[in-house]
C-alpha cells in the first residue's frame, strides 16, 4: 500500500484574520471583552487569560473587580476631547509677528487684550515654544514698549525737608496730636543721647520717629510703611521730605547694641516719672513669647499661650507700672536658661537707673525660682507670686474642714465673687531660708484653689488677694501690645531686632497714656481705644508762612468725639510755638531746610541756628495757630456745638492750650 503524501497552502492551526481579531484584539476595550469572557465564559484561569493577553496577575484581577462593580457602564466607550484649540490657532500668526518685533509675553497678552482676544501668557509661551523660539534677553526700560509704570518715591533726605506753604491730605491725621508731647518729653535728644546712629540723610530722631510714627498709627509690619510712603503727613511728622522705605527700616535695628536700647529706657522711664506716669510703687511682671515662623535652628522653643502649644519663639521679659499700667522695661534677649534671672536683672535695672530697689513685685508662678524668691526676700523686696497646685496640695485644700477656712470680702464693687474662702498659713519651701507666707483661696471663679506664695507677713489677706487680682492688667496690656502695636508680627530669629520693636512699643504705650491721660473718662483706656475714637481718621493739613493747620476729617452728624486743640493766649507761648520747635530739632546743622516763618516784610531765607533759637526764645510765631479739628466743617467751639456732643471736658495741655473731650 503507497503513502500518498499531500501539501497543504497552509497549517491547519494557522490563525485566519477574523480569528486573529478576536484572539489578539488592537483596542484596549476588545482586550479588556475577550480577556473577561475568556475568564467568565470560557473558565480560564486567571494565570492563563492574563498570560494570553498581556495583563499582569494583579492588575487583570483587579480588572474583574471592577467590571464585578459596574458591569453596564464597563465597554461604554470614552468621548476624546478636540484635537485642535481655536483661541490659539486664531491669534497665533499675530503672536508670532508680536514676537518678532522683540515683546515680550507680558507685551503680548496686553496687546491681546486690548484687541478682544485674551490669551493666559503660560497659552503664549506654547505657541512660542511649539515654533521654536527662545526667551527674550533682560531687557533695558528704554527698549520696553511704553506703558504704565509704578512712580518712584524720593529718597529720605532730611536736606531737603521743608516747610514751604501747601496743602495735602493726609491719612495718618491722628500721629500730630503727639506733637506736643513728643516735643515736651524731648523725645529726639532722648535718642541722640541714648546714641543711636544716624547718617547725613537720616538722622537718629528721624530714623525713630518714622519707625515710631507705624507704631502709633498701628502699621502691622515695617513693609506696610510701602503704602505711606506718598503720605506727605507722615514725612511731617518725621521731619523729612519722604519716609524711609522698607529696606532702611528693616534693618536699622541692625547698626547699634542692646546697651543703646537699655539706655533709651533708662532716659525714657525718667520721663516717665516726670510726668508722674509711673510712681514706681508696684509692678507686674510677665513673659511673652513672639513666635518665630522660621526654619533657624537655634531659635529655642517656649509655651505660646494664645496657641496652647510650645513652638519656637524669642521669649520677652516685660514690666508694667501697676498703677498707670506704663510698661517701663523689656528684655528680649532672653534665653532659657536666663529665664529664671530676669526678675533679678530688672531689679539690678532700677537700681542702676534710680538708686533704689523696686518695693513690690508681683508676677506668675512660672517667673522665677524659690531660690530667686530668697534672693528678692533678702533684698527686702515684698513680692507676691502663685504657687502651682500640686496633688498634695490639692489633698491639703480637700481633706481641710469647713470651720478653718475664713471668708473675706474683696472692696471691689464691680466683681463678681467678692467672698473668697482663705487659710492663711506658714510653709516651708526648698531653697527659700524661712517660712513664706501661703494662701489657699477657693471661691474666686476659678474651678481649681489658688495657692498665693508672698513674703508680706503683715498685710491683710483680702488686700492681697485683690493686689493679685490687678496683675491681670498685664496680661490686658499684652494683649494691647500684641493687637495695636503687632508686637507679634515681627517673626524674626534676631533678638535685637525683636527688643528695638518692643522697645518702640514701650514709648508708644506711655505716649498713649499721656494722651489718654488728657481726656476725661479715657484715663485708663486702652492704646486702640484711643486710636479708634480719636486719631483714626484722615486730615488736611495746610502749610502757610505763619501756621501749619490741620483739620481731621469726619462726618459731623456721625456721633464719634470731637477733639479741639486751639491756642488762645496770644500773650503766652502757642502750640505753633511748641511744633515748630519740634521741626527746629529736626533741622539739620545749621541750614538745610525752608522754615516758612519770616516778618512780612523780610524776604525768605532760610534762617541760620542762631535765628532758630531767637525765634523761639522771642516767640516771634506766637500770633501762629496750630489746630487740629475732627469735625468737617469750619472750626467751631464747644458753646456753638448743637450736637448731642456738646458737653466737653477741657484739661490743660501746655500754656495757653486747651485739649477737649466729650464726656
Amino acid at each position: 500500500m503507497g503513502v500518498i503524501i499531500c501539501f497543504m497552502e497552509s497549517s491547519p492551526d494557522a490563525l485566519t484574520a477574523e480569528t486573529r481579531f478576536f484572539l489578539e484584539p488592537a483596542s484596549s476595550a476588545q482586550r479588556q471583552y475577550e480577556a473577561l469572557r475568556a475568564y467568565f465564559v470560557e473558565d480560564v484561569s486567571s494565570a492563563d487569560v492574563s498570560r494570553r493577553f498581556g495583563y499582569t496577575p494583579g492588575s487583570f484581577r483587579v480588572l474583574c473587580h471592577h467590571f464585578r462593580r459596574s458591569k453596564p457602564d464597563f465597554f461604554r466607550e470614552l468621548k476624546h476631547g478636540p484635537h485642535t484649540q481655536p483661541k490659539k490657532d486664531a491669534v497665533r500668526q499675530l503672536i508670532l509677528g508680536m514676537r518678532k518685533q522683540n515683546l515680550s509675553i507680558y507685551d503680548i497678552e496686553s496687546a491681546l487684550k486690548t484687541q478682544q482676544t485674551p490669551l493666559s501668557t503660560t497659552a503664549i509661551w506654547e505657541i512660542l515654544h511649539d515654533e521654536g523660539f527662545a526667551r527674550l534677553p533682560r531687557r533695558h526700560d528704554d527698549e520696553r514698549p511704553p506703558t504704565l509704570h509704578p512712580t518712584a518715591a524720593a529718597i529720605a533726605d532730611c536736606r531737603e525737608f521743608s516747610l514751604a506753604p501747601r496743602r495735602f491730605t493726609t491719612q495718618l491725621g491722628g500721629l500730630f496730636l503727639f506733637l506736643p508731647s513728643l516735643v515736651d518729653c524731648n523725645l529726639p535728644g532722648l535718642v541722640r543721647q541714648a546714641g543711636y546712629p544716624g547718617s547725613k540723610m537720616i538722622p537718629a530722631p528721624q530714623a525713630w520717629l518714622s519707625l515710631l510714627g507705624l507704631k502709633l498709627s498701628s502699621t502691622e509690619r515695617k513693609s506696610h510703611v510701602m503704602d505711606l510712603v506718598f503720605d506727605e503727613g507722615l514725612a511731617l511728622f518725621a521731619g523729612l521730605n519722604v519716609v524711609p522705605k522698607t529696606t532702611y527700616l528693616d534693618t536699622y535695628s541692625h547698626s547699634f547694641s542692646p546697651k543703646i536700647n537699655e539706655r533709651l529706657r533708662k532716659l525714657w522711664i525718667g520721663v516717665l516719672r516726670q510726668k508722674k506716669l509711673l510712681k514706681g510703687e508696684s509692678f507686674n511682671l510677665d513673659f511673652h513669647s513672639i513666635p518665630f515662623f522660621g526654619a533657624d535652628e537655634f531659635v529655642e522653643r517656649h509655651y505660646l499661650s494664645k496657641r496652647s502649644r510650645s513652638q519656637k519663639s524669642i521669649l520677652v521679659f516685660l514690666a508694667q507700672d501697676a498703677e498707670s499700667h506704663v510698661f517701663c522695661y523689656s528684655k528680649a534677649d532672653l534665653l532659657k536658661r536666663d529665664q529664671a534671672d530676669a526678675v533679678l536683672d530688672f531689679v539690678k535695672f532700677w537700681k542702676t537707673a534710680y538708686g533704689e530697689l523696686p518695693p513690690e513685685l508681683v508676677f506668675d508662678s512660672k517667673l522665677t525660682t524659690y531660690a530667686k524668691l530668697n534672693r528678692l526676700n533678702q533684698m527686702g523686696i515684698t513680692f507676691m507670686t502663685l504657687r502651682r497646685r500640686s496633688p498634695a496640695i490639692l489633698r491639703e485644700v480637700a481633706n481641710t474642714p469647713r470651720s478653718a477656712w475664713r471668708t473675706v470680702h474683696l472692696d471691689v464693687p464691680h466683681r463678681m465673687y467678692q467672698s473668697p474662702k482663705v487659710i492663711d498659713q506658714r510653709v516651708i519651701l526648698a531653697d527659700y531660708e524661712g517660712p513664706i507666707r501661703q494662701m489657699l483661696i477657693t471661691d474666686l471663679g476659678h474651678e481649681e484653689p489658688t495657692v498665693l506664695l508672698t513674703n508680706d507677713l503683715r498685710t491683710s489677706a483680702a488686700k492681697r488677694i485683690t493686689r493679685y487680682a490687678q496683675r491681670m492688667l498685664i496680661e490686658n496690656g499684652l494683649a494691647d501690645a500684641v493687637k495695636f502695636f503687632h508686637l507679634d508680627a515681627l517673626s524674626s530669629a534676631v533678638r535685637l531686632k525683636i527688643d528695638f520693636d518692643v522697645t518702640l512699643t514701650e514709648v508708644a504705650s506711655g505716649l498713649y497714656r499721656m494722651l489718654g491721660r488728657r481726656l476725661a473718662g479715657y484715663e485708663s483706656a486702652q492704646s486702640r481705644q484711643l486710636f479708634r475714637h480719636f486719631l483714626n481718621t484722615p486730615a488736611e493739613v495746610e502749610i502757610t508762612d505763619k501756621r501749619v493747620e490741620v483739620t481731621l476729617v469726619v462726618c459731623q452728624n456721625s456721633g464719634g468725639p470731637v477733639l479741639t486743640l486751639i491756642s488762645n493766649d496770644p500773650g503766652g507761648e502757642s502750640v505753633s510755638d511748641i511744633v515748630f520747635a519740634h521741626w527746629f530739632q529736626l533741622a539739620p546743622e545749621p541750614h538745610g531746610c525752608s522754615v516758612p516763618l519770616r516778618n512780612e516784610t523780610e524776604e525768605h531765607t532760610p534762617p541760620a541756628e542762631s535765628t532758630l533759637r531767637a525765634l523761639q526764645s522771642s516767640r516771634q510765631v506766637h500770633a501762629a495757630a496750630f489746630q487740629v479739628y475732627r469735625c468737617c466743617r469750619p472750626p467751631i467751639r464747644a458753646t456753638e456745638c448743637n450736637s448731642p456732643l456738646s458737653g466737653f471736658a477741657s484739661i490743660g495741655l501746655s500754656d495757653g492750650v486747651s485739649f477737649s473731650s466729650p464726656r
